[in-house]
């Protein structure tokens, strides 16, 4: 399902590039396209960088169904298998084999797509209802198609598939086989026995990959049901986190306001400090001079009281 990588100038997987690029979320293919262009060129890589450069952006939906391949392998071969056991079916208009895949073939569908769309999500890319459609189409597509198949097979979509309009439903295909008209009996007889031989071991096939998507579809299932309940916990995590991101920030709002209050109680203090340091140097100045006017003062009259000369 997975291309061997062609080797670029200098020995670089060019293609294994192109495909770990078509697996890049559309958001950041453009930036990335052009930065691994860059490198390509820088390297003297022209061809390579061409290559590289004629990448074009996917849609959501052929994003996710790019990364549903790539994710899983052995689920996505599974679903190929099952297609080509379904177009086989219709080809032979084996009428109890078409209804057998085709009623398997929307439980499928609907377990891949919601598979594809949790991807997209733990990516960073929540799926709208429409891309959604989109990708539930390309996977019908897929199972209908034979050329359809083999672009999803590469990993390269750029858009979604569109299943061709003439294939059947389990029922549809049921009356049209049903309506198809029976062949004249003039084989011999040993020839009708390995046609019956045949179908019934094209039969057994199928009952095995029957058997097989089921389980897939099963699997499917739980782990939509396990990535779901991750995603429960993940929210929960989340918001207890928001929550004491909240608190803490208002903690510290309270802090810093409370610290630019002792600071402008500081400087206020400081302030009244620096004026009393004032006031104190000029009292203390006051009072010396006072002493040095008393001192003068008594010494002048001590002078006046003695003896005159």
């Amino acid at each position: 399902m997975q291309r061997k990588g062609a080797r670029g100038s200098g020995g670089h997987d060019v293609e294994g590039v192109v495909d770990e690029l078509y697996a890049t979320p559309p958001s950041a293919f453009v930036s990335r396209r052009e930065e691994l262009a860059a490198e390509a060129k820088a390297d003297g890589r022209v061809e390579d960088a061409r290559l590289i450069h004629a990448a074009r952006r996917p849609t959501l939906a052929a994003w996710a169904a790019n990364l549903l391949l790539r994710s899983q392998p052995a689920e996505s071969q599974r679903f190929l298998e099952l297609g080509r056991a379904l177009r086989e079916a219709y080809r032979t208009l084996d009428a109890d084999g078409i209804k057998e895949l085709s009623d398997q073939r929307s439980s499928i569908v609907s377990a891949l797509s919601r598979q594809a769309a949790a991807l997209a999500r733990e990516a960073g890319h929540r799926l709208s209802g429409a891309a959604q459609q989109d990708l539930a189409s390309t996977l019908r597509a897929v199972l209908a198609d034979q050329d359809a198949a083999d672009r999803w097979a590469a990993g390269r979509l750029e858009s979604a598939l569109t299943p061709p309009a003439d294939f059947p439903s389990g029922t549809a295909a049921t009356a049209d086989a049903a309506q198809k008209p029976a062949r004249a009996p003039t084989a011999p007889r040993s020839s009708r026995t390995r046609a019956k031989d045949e179908l019934a071991e094209r039969r057994r096939q199928r009952q095995e990959q029957l058997a097989q998507a089921r389980k897939t579809a099963a699997t499917a299932d739980q782990r939509l049901r396990r990535q779901r309940a991750e995603q429960v916990d993940a929210d929960a995590s989340l918001q207890q986190t928001r929550d004491r991101h909240a608190q803490a920030r208002q903690q510290v709002s309270a802090a810093e306001e409370q610290l630019r209050k002792a600071r402008e109680e500081f400087q206020r203090a400081e302030h009244e400090q620096q004026e009393a340091e004032a006031r104190c140097q000029a009292a203390a100045d006051a009072v010396t001079r006072s002493e040095r006017a008393a001192q003068e003062a008594a010494q002048e009259v001590e002078r006046l009281t003695g003896p005159v000369r």
